[in-house]
């Protein structure tokens, strides 16, 4: 049976009051008092009901995240990352993270309302914004303590962290149209997301400052995996003519499209440059290695959380609106240099 306060005031003669003042640090005890019951507690392994502080204290001590998930497996490396950073930090600070998998709509509402309405968390991370976000409106509506990961077109601003993707595409594209590069395609994702309307924007802006036209048949919509990846790449080089390089919207559809480019004879590299956004831990690793956009996603998870826990705690958040640059890395895959005419 574990060890109570009471099993620890029978042994030491005192009472309930004193070794519960005691062992939280409160004022009133004496010092000899106060290190015998410590002491005790020590020796006796005794551990503090933590069910019974959180009553008291009418918190959970745990906030929560609310993976939106495609499909039956859950792969995507983005996540992994982005997982560890936000449970790391909110060990650091004694919070357990409460983790749950839905995919988007219903389902994924009704986990929210759950979570809100039955108190189950101190706080929620949100992922991956849409642009008319119901998750942000409805925590929004309850005065729920919420840290975002991205924007979204609210009417109310809310505290968040994001990544400029428009620019960061923008640099992306520019650096292929230095290389001699004009038939550009872009791989997209559901313009429904947050982050894909800002990246094909920036796409979008690079061609026309560059005189380039803006190719309804280069841009191909995909899901957020290597398959679809691969697929949408199969696609586009069966395009006449074929693109001579290809942007993916993420990393992981990035690499499914070299595997496309290697089904069809293509060499990446050489024959075809390809480029992604994110910098998961895969993209260094790839045949050849992956120019990408560089978003520091465990630091973003240690962040959102540390904005969270903020909220929670002091009741407002220093610096609510964070937009941060994502990096250039230039790697093998974007070696080729189209030829000038």
């Amino acid at each position: 049976m574990p060890v109570t306060l009471h099993d620890l005031a029978r042994k030491l003669g005192v009472s309930v009051a004193t070794v519960s003042r005691a062992l939280s640090g409160a004022p009133g005890v004496a010092e000899e008092t106060r290190r015998r019951i410590v002491e005790a507690a020590e020796a006796m392994q005794y551990r503090p009901n933590v069910l019974a502080q959180r009553l008291q204290k009418q918190r959970t001590d745990t906030i929560g995240f609310i993976i939106p998930t495609f499909g039956p497996r859950f792969s995507d490396p983005f996540f992994s990352e982005l997982l560890a950073g936000i449970g790391n930090e909110a060990a650091v600070h004694e919070y357990d993270l409460l983790v749950s998998t839905r995919p988007p709509g219903e389902e994924e509402m009704i986990a929210y309302e759950r979570m809100v309405q039955e108190r189950r968390v101190d706080g929620l991370l949100v992922v991956r914004t849409r642009r008319h976000d119901p998750r942000i409106e409805y925590l929004q509506s309850h005065h729920f303590p919420f840290v975002a990961f991205g924007r979204c077109e609210a009417e109310e601003p809310f505290p968040y962290v994001d990544v400029d993707g428009e620019a960061g595409m923008y640099r992306l594209t520019h650096h292929l149209i230095a290389k001699g590069h004009r038939r550009i395609a872009y791989i997209t994702v559901s313009d429904a997301l947050m982050f894909s309307h800002y990246r094909i924007q920036g796409y979008r802006r690079a061609l026309e400052e560059a005189g380039l036209p803006f190719d309804a048949e280069l841009i191909v919509e995909a899901g957020m995996s290597d398959e679809e990846g691969f697929r949408a790449g199969q696609a586009l080089l069966r395009r006449e003519p074929p693109p001579t390089a290809i942007i993916a919207a993420t990393d992981l559809i990035a690499l499914g499209v070299m595997g496309a480019a290697e089904s069809c004879g293509v060499q990446v590299g050489s024959d075809l440059a390809v480029a992604g956004f994110d910098d998961i831990s895969l993209a260094s690793l790839a045949h050849p290695p992956l120019t990408t956009l560089r978003q520091p996603i465990y630091a973003i998870g240690q962040t959102i959380c540390r904005m969270l826990l903020e909220r929670i705690l002091q009741g407002t958040i220093a610096e609510p609106y964070r937009l941060l640059q994502p990096e250039l890395i230039v790697r093998a895959s974007t070696d080729f240099v189209y030829p000038s005419e």
